[in-house]
């Protein structure tokens, strides 16, 4: 019965994101809670449970974002953003930007790994 549940809450989370339009962080955490009602749970617990796995990933990832956003921010006040477009829009065209951004990637992920 467990795995019904999850998948009758899998199903509303695609309806309510695709057929509704609803923010994914909104639909997410409404799935989540009525998931955890449907299990069983009491309220108290659903929501000391939600808050749980959202503290913890978002404590994990909140200083990964962080240095992103700074990283990135720093990029483009110095012009390195620009000079990286530039330079990927002139190799590849811009009919496959795309493809450059993707070559770029993986290029710089083995570099780091070899």
């Amino acid at each position: 019965m467990p795995l019904v549940i999850v998948a009758i809450g899998v199903i509303l989370l695609l309806l309510l994101m695709i057929r509704f339009k609803m923010n994914g962080f909104i639909a997410l955490v409404l799935v989540a809670l009525a998931v955890g009602l449907m299990q069983g749970m009491p309220l108290d617990k659903v929501i000391g449970s939600i808050k749980a796995g959202v503290g913890g990933t978002l404590g994990s990832l909140a200083l990964i974002m962080g240095f992103g956003a700074m990283l990135g921010k720093m990029l483009a006040d110095c012009g390195g953003a620009q000079r990286i477009a530039t330079t990927l829009i002139a190799k590849f065209g811009k009919k496959h930007i795309q493809w450059a951004v993707v070559a770029n990637r993986l290029y710089r992920r083995l570099r780091s790994v070899l």
